[in-house]
């Protein structure tokens, strides 16, 4: 099976690259030089002589079990393994000789006499490494009797294990290689899997013995069955769909990490998604969610014809192309006509491509003439680039993901990455098991703080809505304390806002112990943790939206700067600050210009310079005044002035707080236009209905938290017959624009050529460089793994002053308790996609976390209703007792509709980017007998709202 699109060497070298001094051997007459460090099975892999292996491959350490690559070295005796035995200057190796070819055979001889031979049945015929070794050495027959095996009567031995929805383990074909047990644990870092017993009675166990892999600790990440030689750990796709027989290299469509992988099919059929070794996100890692969870692109639900109705209450009616855009652009006009070109306005998608979201907000500004763009990352990271470009200068965060390979310290503030970024979450797991410390902000105990062989690590259990005093406190000790970098801020920072800073953060209300009883973080911890930030050598700073969706969260950014600057933490391997994108493309969405007050670069639409390069480009005027955010949109609906709104792959009734305005702001409108794989919530307020495709169905690019562009590539043709940039285009044309892009490629081009930060991007750059991170121009020709490197962006970094400002929303009598929010590892955002897939069995329910004592006061038992009510209104989920949260705290998801969470937060949001305050609301719990009668109407109107009218016979 061969990449029929991109050449990149996939080979699988046996063992880790290393990065040594340089090394000269000999290897069956080549002469090779490879770094010290490296082992002979990779130095004469490299010079493309190949040994046979079964227990080793390059993405775990080298283990020497199967004795199936040993070689002859000379002046050395015996036959060492060539995986675990490292090169030496002058070294003399022979890979072939009589002697090893017949230690080979034999020990593969061995391996064939207990392992079934169906090999034109099994499911991993032409793609199993036992096969293809087995041939290697050149066996072709098994001299011994029959005996004891561990296939003829498999059920006796260990039945197949069929519990996880997307592979299987089959135990009579394991050869204990234990690549799956090291994978687990040196990929994943979970160490769900041991190999139990010893000898003929060894077998690879998920847990304890009782336990299947669906009730084990296995995370379903899929390392352990990309490690498998054999057919023993296979996904049931390969079963069910056979081997495929093409594959195409694109990007994963969930979180902000990034990830690269191979979709590999039989015709237009997906039959795996494996995680690309060369991906520089995720470097052959994967997740439950991009792994496995790709079946929604061809779920029942979804939506392939556009459909149109007059009004919310009638049915939809199924209708042409043509007769879809001829409906909305008439609308359209409509309203401009009666209501001013600025009733109307546009929701871009942080989860289509760079492309298609320039497209959308040029449509407003081109075509509507407005500036009325808002995106989703308004509800998530909008603060982020506030505040992040109030102290750097620029809107994203500072390093790659390899950086925390270097990292002594790391911070993790707001964040949960082994849900919500699970693969960085591997990734930092595994620095931490080498010894870097970790710090964890968080009002919920995450499960970071359990790793296994972690170091040092310090939990700082804050009440919610206290980062700023938090942060600030942790300053108060490093400067009080001198523990500042005073030649970096010499250098770096403007010396005299030092100075004021300085003197801000000295006073004695900002030290822990004044600090304690708001903030409910002991005193003692937080010192500890702020000397060992300051003094254990690179630090680095994750955050996530626990950080910015306060109504703080702005300035919950600058603190985490500051933080950074006082340290001398930017501008080198293994520090930084970085922001956690919550989804796929919100970094991208950022980059495009999806704010209604800046064009794409982060530039300010009232700069006439940078108008005129967008005036000059699109050939029409560019309004100089910033239009509306989402907010200012509903709330300017609910008044009467916002009529029609064009929603692309964003569901806001259920993503966007007090779903109770969400809806009536909706409702008010005229002409919602919502451009969506499925009937979405907010669908049940719209007028037209556009089908969207998935990214599996398109070209184009994203960009991940890291600022890196990858491509996506189409891997089959859209189901609805466009990609999302063509529906786009002909709504645009429709409405009078002459677009003729006919591929994504141009619209890169004319991106590149009016943003300066993407000047040199193309796809022809991007295919031959696997991926860039902008900036990527003159200046930095191969892109900026690494900003800030010899000065920030806006010239000297600012430190700012970061005043504390308790949320406006209170604990009190009737809403004692504060709610915070966020997700689980299986589900994903708003739950559309990963919920029309297999892995609602790990999380079918949203679920209320309970402290025991507040659930003890209030009668609560595990698993009971309750009605969760706040200020803005109530819904009811069940119950689940844990001390993850603290005492007062209470936390849920926010993935499935019904439940609605949102309908209980509020309107309260950041002062400078109205982020919605997701992270703080007052609520009270108490038992319930079900669903509210919130839910009940709720419920029966999205059922009324979703009706289709049958097509005419």
């Amino acid at each position: 099976m061969k990449d029929i699109i991109i050449p990149w060497d996939d080979t699988d070298y046996g063992t880790p690259k290393q990065n040594g001094a340089p090394v000269s051997l000999t290897i069956d007459g080549h002469d090779i030089t490879v770094p010290s460090g490296t082992s002979v099975m990779r130095a004469a892999m490299q010079a493309g002589l190949k040994i046979p292996k079964l227990c080793a491959t390059d993405s775990v350490e080298a283990f020497g079990s199967c004795r199936l690559c040993v070689v002859e070295i000379e002046g050395r005796r015996g036959t060492p393994a060539s995986c675990t035995t490292p090169v030496a200057d002058g070294m003399i190796v022979r890979t072939q000789s009589e002697k090893v070819q017949k230690l080979r055979k034999g020990v593969m001889e061995l391996y064939i006499s207990d392992h079934p031979l169906d090999c034109l049945t099994c499911s991993a015929n032409g793609d199993c490494e036992l096969q293809d070794m087995a041939g290697m050495v050149g066996l072709r027959d098994v001299r011994y009797a029959k005996g004891a095996n561990h296939f003829e009567d498999a059920q006796d031995w260990r039945p197949v294990d069929d519990s996880n929805p997307y592979f299987t383990y089959d135990p009579s074909k394991c050869i204990v290689c234990s690549r799956c047990v090291r994978a687990c644990e040196e990929v994943q870092g979970t160490f769900a899997l041991t190999i139990e017993g010893r000898g003929f009675e060894s077998r690879v166990c998920a847990g304890d013995t009782l336990d299947d892999f669906l009730s084990s600790d296995c995370v379903s990440c899929g390392a352990c069955v990309q490690a498998c030689p054999t057919a023993t750990l296979q996904e049931k796709s390969v079963r069910d769909l056979g081997t495929p027989t093409r594959s195409v290299i694109t990007t994963c469509a969930y979180c902000g990490v990034g990830c690269s992988f191979k979709a590999e099919l039989n015709g237009d059929t997906v039959v795996r998604m494996t995680p690309h070794k060369q991906g520089r996100a995720n470097r052959g890692h994967s997740c439950v969610k991009g792994r496995f969870a790709y079946g929604y692109a061809t779920h029942p639900d979804r939506i392939l014809k556009p459909m149109i109705r007059e009004s919310i209450d009638q049915p939809w009616r199924e209708v042409s192309w043509d007769e879809a855009f001829g409906f909305a652009a008439a609308r359209i006009a409509g309203i401009q006509n009666a209501h001013g070109k600025n009733a109307v306005g546009v929701i871009t998608s942080s989860r289509c491509t760079n492309e298609e979201t320039y497209l959308v907000q040029k449509l407003t500004r081109a075509v509507f003439g407005n500036n009325n763009t808002d995106t989703c990352a308004r509800v998530c990271h909008s603060p982020t680039g506030y505040g992040l470009g109030q102290a750097f200068g620029t809107s994203a965060g500072t390093q790659d993901f390899d950086s925390v390979e270097h990292t002594d310290v790391a911070i993790v503030i707001g964040a949960n990455p082994t849900d919500g970024h699970p693969v960085f979450a591997s990734r930092l797991r595994k620095r931490l098991r080498q010894g870097a410390k970790l710090i964890v902000v968080d009002p919920r105990r995450i499960d970071l703080l359990a790793t296994p062989h972690m170091g040092e690590g310090h939990h700082l259990p804050l009440r919610p809505g206290t980062n700023v005093a938090v942060i600030t406190a942790l300053a108060h000790v490093i400067v009080t304390e001198d523990l500042f970098d005073a030649d970096f801020i010499r250098t770096r920072c403007d010396w005299d806002e030092f100075e004021l800073y300085r003197d801000f953060v000295s006073h004695p209300r900002h030290s822990p112990e004044a600090t304690a009883l708001l903030t409910g973080v002991h005193a003692g911890a937080l010192r500890t943790a702020a000397r060992a930030f300051a003094t254990g050598g690179n630090g680095a700073i994750y955050y996530g939206l626990g950080v910015t969706e306060h109504s703080q969260g702005s300035t919950t950014v600058m603190a985490i700067a500051n933080l950074a600057m006082l340290t001398g933490n930017i501008g080198r391997k293994g520090v930084g600050v970085n922001p956690l994108r919550g989804q796929n493309n919100v970094q991208g969405a950022c980059d495009m210009g999806s704010f209604p007050h800046e064009l794409p670069g982060y530039r300010h639409v009232k700069d006439p310079d940078t108008r005129a390069i967008y005036e000059q480009a699109w050939g029409v005027e560019i309004n100089p005044e910033p239009g509306l955010r989402i907010p200012n949109m509903l709330d300017a609906a609910v008044a009467g002035r916002f009529k029609a709104l064009y929603i692309q792959g964003e569901d806001i009734l259920q993503s966007d707080p007090d779903t109770k305005h969400v809806a009536a702001g909706l409702a008010a409108m005229e002409c919602v236009i919502v451009h969506d794989l499925f009937l979405n919530e907010t669908a049940n307020y719209a007028h037209v209905f556009l089908p969207g495709s998935t990214f599996l169905e398109k070209d184009g690019t994203f960009t991940n938290a890291e600022r890196r562009i990858n491509r996506v590539r189409r891997v089959m043709a859209p189901k609805n017959g466009y990609a999302d940039w063509e529906v786009t285009q002909r709504l645009a044309n429709a409405c009078g624009a002459h677009w003729a892009y006919t591929h994504p490629s141009e619209i890169m081009a004319e991106i590149a050529a009016t943003t300066p930060t993407f000047a040199g991007v193309t796809y022809e750059m991007l295919d031959a460089k696997n991926s860039v991170q902008w900036p990527c121009n003159d200046a930095f020709p191969d892109g900026a793994p690494i900003m800030h490197v010899d000065g920030f962006v806006r010239g000297k970094g600012r430190l700012i002053i970061t005043e504390y400002v308790a949320t406006d929303e209170k604990t009190g009598p009737r809403f004692p308790l504060l709610l915070t929010t966020g997700r689980i590892l299986s589900q994903y955002n708003v739950g559309a996609q990963t919920r029309r897939t297999a892995n609602t069995i790990w999380h079918d329910e949203d679920v209320l976390e309970i402290h025991p004592h507040d659930a003890e006061t209030r009668g609560i038992n595990e698993g009971d209703h309750v009605r969760l009510a706040s200020r803005a209104g109530e819904t009811s989920l069940r119950a689940t007792l844990t001390d993850r949260v603290s005492p007062g705290v209470v936390y849920t998801t926010f993935h499935h509709p019904a439940t609605q969470a949102n309908v209980v937060t509020t309107d309260h949001s950041d002062w400078a980017t109205n982020c919605p305050e997701y992270k703080v609301t007052a609520v009270q719990v108490a038992l319930s007998n079900g669903p509210t009668d919130w839910q009940d109407s709720y419920h029966a109107h999205a059922m009324q709202a979703r009706r289709i009218s049958d097509p005419p016979q």
